[in-house]
């Protein structure tokens, strides 16, 4: 049985008195994380020593939202999965659209970004997802595809079973807009039936893969029960304390 998921991603939000605020709200909302839901809170880089500090003995995890494929070295301006570990991560998403959109991100990049992040034992967060002009022209399923296999490429079975796979429609980020559970659905069973094929049916039991996209209180218990959703990968409403720990607790009924 796979263990619930449910990750939230600050973005670019929120300094570091922000972000301890935020962490307040949400254990004051969730007051206890449920036994059988993993969760997972992404702050900015700057934020992360002290809500690392904040979360010991915590249930709650940290990861962070980027990696760069070298633990040291002369690359000015990156931060390593060296660094992530030493500060308390456990946890790295890679290649989130954003990240691929706004800063030119490949898979090859990717590929090499979730090896670094095995290397400095994290647990990568891998993003796949289409353009609202590739969902519309029927190509949404190649696109994510390839995604997968290059991001993968090379991959051991052992290295699969660690990863977790976050499916995100472009079109449905930040725009208020979200994918209906029976489209979630339909991809997430295409991921896993596709990881079959790359690995087998073992690792394709246990990889966890998330929806990403516009995910809200009002529609989380549903998208939850989909059969092959594992959980959530959550931007905007991860910013409020209230909303995050009302999805965190839609999470035990999913129907994993």
């Amino acid at each position: 049985m796979r263990k619930a998921l449910i990750a939230g991603n600050w973005k670019m939000n929120n300094t570091v008195p922000e972000s301890l605020k935020l962490l307040t709200a949400i254990q004051h909302h969730l007051k206890t994380v449920p036994s059988d839901v993993d969760v997972v809170i992404i702050p900015p880089y700057t934020s992360l020593y002290s809500i690392g500090i904040s979360l010991q003995g915590s249930a709650i995890q940290m990861g962070a939202q980027n990696i760069f494929w070298e633990d040291n070295g002369a690359f000015t301006g990156e931060v390593s999965g060296t660094f992530l570990a030493d500060v308390g991560c456990t946890y790295v998403t890679i290649g989130h659209s954003e990240r691929r959109q706004f800063f030119g991100e490949t898979n090859d990049g990717i590929n090499k970004k979730i090896y670094a992040a095995l290397r400095n034992e994290l647990v990568p967060i891998v993003c796949v997802g289409e353009l609202l002009k590739d969902r519309e022209a029927g190509s949404h399923f190649d696109v994510v595809e390839t995604q997968i296999k290059e991001g993968l490429s090379g991959m051991h079975v052992r290295d699969a079973e660690n990863l977790v796979l976050a499916y995100e429609p472009v079109w449905a980020i930040g725009t208020g807009k979200t994918a209906t559970p029976d489209q979630a659905q339909e991809m997430h069973h295409f991921i896993r039936n596709l990881v079959e094929k790359l690995f087998d049916a073992p690792t394709a039991g246990k990889v966890r893969i998330l929806y990403g996209g516009s995910v809200k209180p009002s529609n989380s218990a549903e998208l939850l029960t989909q059969k092959d959703i594992d959980g959530a990968l959550v931007g905007g409403a991860a910013l409020s304390g209230e909303d995050f720990a009302e999805i965190i607790r839609a999470a035990p009924h999913a129907n994993l």
